[in-house]
């Protein structure tokens, strides 16, 4: 049976009352048909006049920017951004919003996800219902804090650095982004063209004076001569064609690692691997995880998704010799790093593959402390049963997706281990990301 193909209503504006938020920074909002709108760069509570950017007659749901606002939430603010706003960068979701009122917003996804996927309120989670900033970041209305250490530009057919529009390829060329932390600013990288270039990522480290930047050409392009405002490393990055898309880095100039401070130590991320973007991440990352694992001299502990280590080292100053502390990553560069960064330690072990191919090559069947701070996906069923079934005493997990967390939750209590205590840290502001440390124990017998 042939089917007409359906209407675009890209472009069509629809005056509407905007209602709660939803998780991946929109408001919800519906047509006097009653279809359903994604809306962006609203609040609850207003009116406005949105634009559809997405869908078709008979859709399930539209996408729409907030063109113009009739009714303004007391909690809005003027973007302080001129890059900010419908059709332009897609990078920051509530740069309209209060900063206080950002975290009441991610709260509420939060506490909307645990109802909806888990069946948990808030006490059952053992959460308090914030969503706690970094010391650092309480600034004042319409302000934005320069946290974030590692900005990937895109270049546009310019050779203009920028940044991505919304759910878009298109580059929305800047000149300064107000989030970089000031060691990515004092690079220059908005101030210079970059021909032949795709994207460009620059890296300042917490801790110490390391500068990178990681260029990638566009296909057939040259590297330019590379003179920017600060000393600093300068890395290629390809795109393997192998299943899985690994990303190949090669050193061009400089150190092929930078060194990161946090913990009380020294971490070597080496050619572009993962870190925390927020300079005080990991410190408080690390901070919530030991404090919900009050691990002990003697405790067997494993850190699954490890990276170049960050939590092993922390577990591992605290079991002391007598105890001992499993690391699995899939990554092999950062499993390079995590066996440099821990070498001191002669009962940490770090293993390369992913979790759920090497954690049943090992042999470990106990343990009595388990950290997992795994992909946006999150860990999944297989892995949350198999973990359970080692009968740790606790179980701390650090979640960047609260909906992942919350499918992940599920799997944990059919397997008997629920939530003791939860953290939720805005390691991300103006963005809709949140950062969750969930500490799970046994199920007790009286419930």
């Amino acid at each position: 049976m042939h089917r007409e193909p359906e209407a675009s209503l890209v472009g069509e504006e629809y005056e509407v009352e905007v209602g709660p938020v939803a998780h991946g920074g929109h408001c919800i909002a519906r047509t006097e048909e009653g279809q359903v709108l994604f809306v962006r760069h609203a609040l609850p509570g207003e009116r406005v006049v949105v634009r559809v950017t997405e869908g078709e007659t008979g859709a399930r749901f539209l996408r729409a920017d907030a063109v113009r606002v009739l009714d303004a939430s007391k909690d809005r603010v003027e973007a302080p951004c001129p890059f900010s706003g419908p059709g332009r960068c897609g990078g920051c979701d509530w740069q309209h919003a209060a900063p206080g009122a950002q975290r009441r917003l991610k709260a509420e996804v939060i506490t909307e996800q645990l109802h909806r996927l888990a069946g948990l309120t808030p006490e059952q989670a053992g959460w308090d219902g914030t969503v706690e900033p970094a010391p650092g970041d309480k600034v004042g209305r319409g302000e934005v804090p320069a946290w974030r250490t590692r900005v990937q530009y895109a270049v546009d057919e310019q050779g203009r650095p920028g940044l991505r529009r919304h759910r878009s390829h298109e580059v929305e060329p800047v000149d300064h982004c107000l989030i970089a932390a000031p060691g990515v600013t004092e690079l220059g990288i908005e101030k210079r063209e970059w021909p032949q270039i795709e994207t460009v990522e620059a890296i300042a480290a917490t801790g110490s004076s390391d500068r990178q930047v990681v260029l990638t050409p566009r296909p057939g392009g040259r590297l330019p001569i590379v003179e920017l405002d600060r000393p600093v490393s300068v890395l290629r990055a390809a795109e393997s064609r192998g299943r899985d898309r690994v990303r190949l880095v090669h050193r061009v100039h400089g150190r092929p690692f930078v060194r990161e401070r946090a913990a009380g130590r020294t971490w070597r991320v080496g050619e572009g691997g993962f870190w925390q973007v927020h300079p005080k991440a990991a410190d408080l990352l690390v901070e919530a995880v030991m404090q919900g694992l009050m691990p002990r001299k003697g405790h067997t502990a494993l850190d699954l998704y490890c990276g170049v280590g960050l939590f092993a080292g922390a577990l591992a100053e605290r079991v002391g010799e007598t105890g001992a502390v499993l690391g699995i990553e899939s990554s092999k560069r950062a499993v390079e790093d995590a066996r440099h960064n821990l070498q001191d330690f002669d009962r940490v072990r770090i293993e390369h593959g992913k979790v759920e191919q090497v954690l049943p090559r090992t042999g470990i069947t106990e343990a009595d402390l388990i950290v997992l701070d795994p992909p946006r996906a999150g860990a999944g069923k297989e892995t949350a049963t198999r973990l359970a079934g080692m009968g740790p005493r606790r179980i701390a997990y650090v979640a960047c997706d609260p909906a992942a967390l919350a499918r992940d939750l599920t799997y944990f209590a059919a397997a008997g281990y629920v939530p003791r205590r939860m953290r939720a840290f805005d390691l991300f502001p103006v963005t809709h990301h949140v950062e969750c440390v969930m500490i799970l124990e046994p199920r007790r017998e009286d419930g």
